[in-house]
């Protein structure tokens, strides 16, 4: 079983249009979305939700109004000011508390519960393209690598019970904690940039976090054609590393059509776009294999 990550330094340069075109090209694999903050994944997949689970990580402080003496020793302490005084005593606000635990140390009444916290859900579902593994982190919840980590082990679990050769990871944008959760252990990453100085900076990062782990790195091009200078930039740039070129994608408006369509290029209609993606999959198995 292989498990291919699919990157981008920054967010709107194709990456989740290039794992759905994957996934329809690839024959018995796994979906999974690693973009537990902003999950997209779905809306080219159509999921049907098959199963859904809470997703409970840390604690969250409550104070229990009966109980509490008005001390504000838990004021004093809290460094994130999450306590907060209101008509009916002492209040935390969910979104401030960063469940350290410090408040419970110093109550000397015992006026603060400290409950696990629910921090989103996660789903175990079918596409036409075989199961789909996705999860949604609720607003200001921390822990999203965590949730990466969860959804990942769990599309493993799904490969295993329906024989997968391949597990195909539509993962976050940038180089944080969400992206480092879905690299570690895989076998290689794709790395879909664009041709913009923003574009450039960001491919560098993530070549270097992908050098660091000594992970299988692979290159792809999209909208090439809107500057070919920096087009040969990131060439270059890929020579010069540990990182192997692709294949580029061109701008084309079947892509958006697509999109609106709600399935990959590849699904859609021929195209230049719909070639250099088959090419640019026929390398990436090839060299996985």
């Amino acid at each position: 079983m292989k498990e291919i990550i699919v990157l981008s330094g920054k967010g709107g340069t194709g990456k989740t249009s290039l794992t759905a075109s994957f996934a329809a090209l690839a024959k018995n694999s796994v979906l999974v979305d690693c973009d537990v903050d902003a999950s997209d994944l779905h809306i080219l997949m159509q999921p049907e939700i098959q199963q859904t689970t809470q997703f409970v990580s840390g604690n969250l402080a409550l104070i229990v109004p009966y109980e509490c003496n008005g001390c504000n020793k838990c004021v004093q302490h809290c460094k994130f000011n999450a306590i907060k005084t209101t008509d009916d005593g002492l209040a935390i606000d969910p979104a401030l508390c960063e469940g350290c635990g410090v408040c419970v140390h110093v109550c000397p009444n015992n006026a603060i519960k400290f409950n696990p916290r629910n921090c989103g859900e996660w789903y175990s579902s079918s596409t036409r393209f075989g199961p789909m593994v996705h999860a949604k982190l609720g607003i200001a919840a921390e822990n999203s690598g965590r949730l990466v980590t969860l959804v990942r082990s769990e599309a493993k679990k799904a490969a295993q019970r329906t024989n997968a050769d391949l597990i195909l990871a539509d993962g976050p944008p940038g180089i944080g904690c969400p992206v480092i959760a879905s690299i570690t252990g895989s076998d290689c990453v794709v790395v879909i940039t664009e041709p913009t100085v923003s574009g450039i900076h960001d491919l560098k990062r993530v070549l270097e976090l992908t050098s660091h782990f000594k992970i299988l790195t692979f290159v792809v091009i999209n909208r090439f054609d809107i500057n070919r200078d920096n087009t040969t930039v990131i060439k270059k740039i890929c020579f010069a590393s540990d990182a192997k070129y692709v294949g580029k994608i061109s701008t084309t408006e079947e892509m958006n059509q697509a999109q609106m369509a709600g399935k990959s290029i590849v699904e859609f209609k021929k195209c230049k776009a719909k070639k250099e993606i088959e090419d640019i999959w026929f390398h990436i198995s090839t060299w996985i294999n």
